[in-house]
């Protein structure tokens, strides 16, 4: 058939993939990762591999944990293997869909990897990339080539292997395989940007990746002539303004986030640096530290404290590496940074976002060894699809 066939092909040009290859892939039981399930399962065993579908329940709506066990047993009934993984305490923001995006691929990528398996598959077609593209452009430049079909997240490899194909095609094939689906109420919710330029047939093609290539490049120069970023969770940044790529880049970095602040605001602030905080960063003036401005992670958005263990990641920056006490917590220096002020010629800015670990007995180490950790950038290949 000729999805089939294109299927193959992407998944020929996103490889290699190894003898036996085994793939993860996400599903949400709407018919554009339904078809991906059933492609990816035939693509695998004809290669002696096999697939794990993931399947999250967001839990945003009441139905949310009945529709992932129809889900699951759909697939079973294709002999596939299904996990369901649960999102907890979601916050109901406005901008729910982009804080459950986040949250719901960071929690796919973390059972992709604790599964052994490298590669993780989403079902975005044609028209999904049209949306991001005119969303994006509403939204401040950059990111007009769209989502990637490949790109790398830490230890785990992204694959949209259906980015070349309408969703009219995925849900024909579908009905030749006799496959139901569920149809998700939201996607028809003109309160969603997304579903509005849907609806209106506003979507956007994407251009080349070259100018995504240009923008990263001159970041990273940027950033190399200008920024010093140090062991202990902070950066000082020598200029008064700088490329957005290059400024979203560090706060993102600094903050432990997946992702850079919204366009439109990182533009304003870039355009002429001065004090603010965004994205969990604060800036302020270097002081003693230097010409140009510090760059230090907000005390108030660190991460709670969590239970110390050797290799633990604390507020995705730091992960501690030294075995601690029975009982202790690692968390976040916070206002005891005062005491400390006397010893360390460090900012209290910077002091306070600092990890410490405490004991039962109200015990406070600091410094400890830990290493500065902060999630590795999104990798792109600018594959054709």
């Amino acid at each position: 058939m000729p999805v089939e066939a294109d299927f193959a092909a992407a998944l020929a040009r996103l490889g290699p993939f190894g003898a036996s290859p085994r793939l993860a892939v996400a599903v949400s039981g709407g018919a554009d990762s339904s078809a991906l399930a059933l492609l990816a399962q035939g693509w695998a065993k004809a290669h002696g591999g096999s697939i794990l579908a993931l399947i999250v329940d967001h839990g945003l709506r009441a139905e949310s944990a009945d529709e992932a066990a129809l889900t699951a047993s759909r697939l079973a009934a294709r002999g596939i293997q299904s996990r369901i993984l649960t999102l907890a305490n979601l916050p109901r923001a406005a901008r729910v869909q982009e804080e459950a995006r986040i949250a719901r691929h960071a929690i796919l990528a973390g059972a992709a990897a604790a599964a052994g398996i490298l590669h993780l598959l989403f079902g975005h077609h044609a028209a999904d990339q049209a949306e991001t593209v005119a969303m994006r452009a509403r939204h401040g430049s950059g990111g007009a080539e769209g989502m990637p079909a490949w790109s790398a997240r830490n230890d785990i490899l992204l694959l949209r292997p259906l980015l070349g194909m309408q969703p009219e095609a995925l849900r024909a094939y579908l009905r030749t395989r006799g496959m139901a689906w569920i149809e998700d109420p939201s996607n028809q919710a003109a309160k969603f940007e997304r579903v509005r330029i849907r609806q209106a047939g506003a979507g956007i093609a994407p251009s080349g990746a070259l100018a995504r290539v240009e923008r990263e490049t001159e970041a990273a120069a940027f950033l190399a002539r200008h920024a010093q970023i140090r062991p202990e969770g902070f950066a000082v940044l020598d200029a008064e303004a700088a490329p957005s790529a290059a400024l979203g880049a560090l706060i993102r970095a600094l903050g432990g986030a997946a992702y850079p602040p919204r366009r439109e605001k990182l533009a304003a602030l870039a355009e002429r640096l001065r004090p603010a905080t965004l994205g969990g960063v604060r800036i302020c003036s270097a002081g003693r530290l230097g010409p140009g401005w510090l760059l230090a992670r907000e005390s108030t958005a660190c991460a709670a404290p969590i239970p110390a263990t050797l290799g633990a990641l604390w507020d995705n920056r730091f992960r501690l590496a030294v075995a601690p006490e029975p009982g202790q917590m690692l968390g976040a220096l916070g206002a005891d940074a005062a005491e400390y002020r006397k010893f360390n010629p460090l900012p209290s800015v910077v002091l306070r976002a600092m990890p410490c670990l405490r004991g039962p007995a109200a015990t406070l180490c600091f410094p400890i060894e830990a290493r500065f950790s902060p999630p590795a950038p999104v990798t792109v290949h600018p594959f054709v699809t």
